[in-house]
């Protein structure tokens, strides 16, 4: 399945980077899909609410890290391999990367 929502390797100098919180959500969302797992599935595994998970994907929310913590081991993924990802994601970027809205 094509991933619309993939960030660009370079973002268009009119484009503003992605924030840390988004760049978070998209990993998320995009191991949810490949696991073929619903929001309310891994919500209730990690124990938050189907919307705030939803606002964590869309990168709408800052969550804790405990809250990733819980998010990222529903989905059978530690939070250093969550950050790895995140990480890898956001050197492919040229310039720099806000971590905080």
């Amino acid at each position: 399945m094509a991933d619309i929502l993939a960030f660009p390797a370079r973002p268009a100098p009119d484009r503003p980077e992605p924030l840390w919180r988004e760049a978070v959500g998209h990993e998320l969302r995009e191991e949810r899909r490949t696991a073929e797992r619903t929001l309310a599935d891994v919500a209730t595994d990690a124990g938050v609410s189907t919307q705030y998970l939803s606002e964590v994907e869309r990168g709408l929310k800052e969550p804790s890290s405990e809250i990733l913590g819980a998010v990222a081991g529903a989905l059978g993924l530690r939070l250093v391999d969550l950050t790895s990802r995140v990480s890898r994601r956001l050197s492919q970027i040229s310039g720099p990367v806000c971590l905080a809205a």
